[in-house]
C-alpha cells in the first residue's frame, strides 16, 4: 500500500504495472461456477460476467496483450474476442487464484466502499455508452463498452493500491464541493487519474483504439465523446440527479446523438424536471 505519493508519473506507472490486480469476489465465484463445463462455455456468457467487473475486464485484456505481443497479431479490443484469442482453457489458468478486491482491503473498509462506488459508476457509464453507441449505429458497440469500463481503471487501482491518498481526495472534495476532480487529484497524487489512466493505457500497450478512446486530445471524435460523456454523466449523477453539472451533460449528450432534450430524459428513465420517474 502506497501511503505517500510518488514523485513522477513515470514512478507510478511502474508501480501500478507491477502490482498484481484484483477481482470482485462474486466475479471469481462466478466464473468458478462456469469453470466445470470450461470445454463448452460460452465465450458470450463468459464476456458478460467479465464485463460486470472493470478490474476483472482489464487483467483479461493484459492478458491477451502478453500472448498477442508473442505472436505480433492484430490487436483485440472486445473481451469476447480476447477469449476466442486466448481460448477458454488458458483463460481460466491464468485468472486461477486472482487477488480478491475484498481481501486486498479487508483492512480499509473505507476505501472498499469508495471502491465499489467507483465500479458502480463505471457500469452504469458502460450502461449508457453502449446504449448510445447503439442508437448511433456505431461501427462495434462492444469496444465502446470495454473502453468506458477502462476509463476508470487509474482510480480503481488509487483505491486498491493507494486508499490512504484515495480518502484524501475524497475528503478534501467533500470539504469544499467547489474544488474540481482534477486539482483535488493533483494535490494529492501529484497528477491527474486521466493523465495516469492514459499512461497505464500505453505501458500496458492496449489495443491503439481502445487508447485513442481513454485519450480526452482526441475529443472531437464522435466515438470519444461518446465514452467522455457517458462517464460524465455517471460522475455527475452520482452526487444526486440536482447536481450543478447535469444541465451541460444533457446539452451535449443530445447534440452527439442529434435528439432534444425531452427524448433523452426518456431514454434516461427521468421526468421532465430530471428526476427519475418511480415504477
Amino acid at each position: 500500500m502506497i501511503d505517500t505519493p510518488f514523485e513522477s508519473s513515470e514512478s507510478w506507472v511502474a508501480y501500478l504495472s507491477a502490482a498484481e490486480i484484483p477481482v470482485l469476489r462474486h466475479t471469481a465465484e462466478a466464473l468458478n461456477g462456469v469453470r466445470e463445463q470450461a470445454e463448452t462455455a460460452n465465450g458470450r456468457v463468459l464476456s458478460a460476467l467479465i464485463l460486470k467487473d472493470p478490474l476483472m475486464t482489464l487483467r483479461v485484456l493484459n492478458f491477451i496483450e502478453s500472448r498477442r505481443r508473442l505472436r505480433q497479431s492484430t490487436d483485440i479490443t472486445t473481451i469476447e474476442r480476447a477469449l476466442m484469442m486466448a481460448g477458454i482453457g488458458p483463460f481460466f489458468d491464468e485468472i486461477d487464484g486472482a487477488p480478491l478486491i475484498e481481501d486486498t482491503l479487508k483492512n480499509h473498509p473505507q476505501a472498499l466502499l469508495g471502491l465499489l462506488k467507483v465500479i458502480g459508476r463505471a457500469r452504469r457509464a458502460s450502461h449508457w455508452a453502449r446504449e448510445w453507441a447503439v442508437f448511433r449505429h456505431d461501427l462495434d458497440v462492444d469496444e465502446i463498452t470495454v473502453a468506458t469500463l477502462l476509463r476508470y481503471d487509474a482510480e480503481m487501482l488509487m483505491w486498491c493500491f493507494a486508499p490512504t491518498l484515495a480518502l484524501k481526495v475524497k475528503h478534501a472534495q467533500e470539504a469544499d464541493r467547489t474544488l474540481r476532480t482534477s486539482i483535488a487529484q493533483k494535490d494529492v497524487y501529484g497528477l491527474t487519474l486521466n493523465e495516469l489512466g492514459l499512461a497505464l493505457a500505453h505501458a500496458w500497450h492496449l489495443p491503439q483504439l481502445i487508447t485513442t478512446l481513454l485519450d480526452p486530445s482526441q475529443a472531437n471524435d464522435p466515438r470519444v465523446r461518446n465514452v467522455a460523456l457517458a462517464c460524465d454523466l455517471a460522475r455527475h449523477s452520482a452526487n444526486g440527479w440536482n447536481d450543478a453539472a447535469l444541465p451541460d451533460d444533457y446539452t451535449a449528450i443530445c447534440e452527439l446523438l442529434h435528439i432534444n432534450q425531452e427524448t433523452l430524459m426518456r431514454k434516461l428513465g427521468l421526468d421532465a424536471q430530471g428526476q427519475p420517474i418511480k415504477t
